[in-house]
């Protein structure tokens, strides 16, 4: 849990920020405040008083008909970050402008699940979802790092004997490492780089093809991210949403 009890609210709404930051769209695969969807954000005192805090934030996608599964793993796990913090006890997350943010938000407070969230509509929860996303992020990153290991100089045909221990330390790796995390895969430095869903070693001959699968994924995940980026800034405008601690704004398209 991170420290937020007993400080001054800018350093508690620096915690918040940086717990948001690590909530990740799951289709884009960035961050939620760098995409721009965090809206408000604001720490107030508590009726009860004392030095623990309460938070709340308000979220918003591109167009009003995004896809409320999608919508719902961001605003639970927007609202789980924010309420893993020390020091918050009052937790207010919510979607706005969106045709299905009265349900999400009644069920995210509630903890009732996507399932419950939408009785009759929704028949099982948002793992598998989950999990072909965090396959997509990590199709994607594994495009970028074997990219930087040919421009080094490494054939795509020796790729298949590449270990992690092989890839230089870069913000790519780091991210590699990440992404294969959450899908299960080996971090250890000798397990190999290119493998399949399951961990298994991917053939020499059929490198060539899974490495242009991921560089398909990482397109079409770039192509989607600036597609609602561009939304995004039509829709309410360029620098309405909230900065970070340093007040600098995010990157606009």
């Amino acid at each position: 849990m991170t420290a937020a009890a007993g400080v001054r609210p800018g350093a508690v709404r620096e915690a918040v920020w940086r717990a948001l930051g690590a909530v990740r769209d799951p289709e884009l695969d960035e961050p939620i405040t760098d995409l721009g969807f965090v809206h408000e954000l604001s720490v107030h005192a508590t009726e009860q008083g004392g030095p623990d805090s309460g938070v709340r934030v308000r979220l918003r996608l591109p167009t009003y008909f995004c896809a409320p599964n999608f919508a719902y793993l961001m605003v639970a796990d927007a609202h789980d970050a924010v309420q893993e913090l020390a020091g918050v006890v009052e937790v207010d997350v919510a979607l706005e402008d969106h045709f299905a943010a009265e349900e999400i938000n009644a069920g995210v407070a509630a903890d009732a699940g996507f399932a419950g969230s939408f009785p009759g509509q929704a028949t099982a929860e948002l793992d598998e979802l989950r999990r072909t996303f965090r396959q997509k992020a990590h199709l994607a990153c594994l495009d970028r790092v074997y990219r930087h290991l040919v421009e080094q100089g490494w054939k795509i045909d020796c790729l298949a004997e590449v270990r992690l221990r092989d890839v230089p330390e870069s913000a790519g790796r780091s991210g590699l490492l990440r992404r294969r995390r959450d899908v299960g895969l080996s971090t250890d430095p000798d397990a190999l780089l290119v493998v399949d869903e399951q961990g298994r070693p991917v053939p020499s001959a059929e490198v060539a093809r899974r490495l242009r699968f991921a560089k398909a994924v990482r397109v079409s995940v770039e192509g989607n991210s600036a597609f609602c980026r561009g939304l995004l800034t039509t829709r309410y405008g360029a620098g309405t949403g909230e900065t970070g601690p340093a007040g600098e704004e995010r990157e606009r398209p």
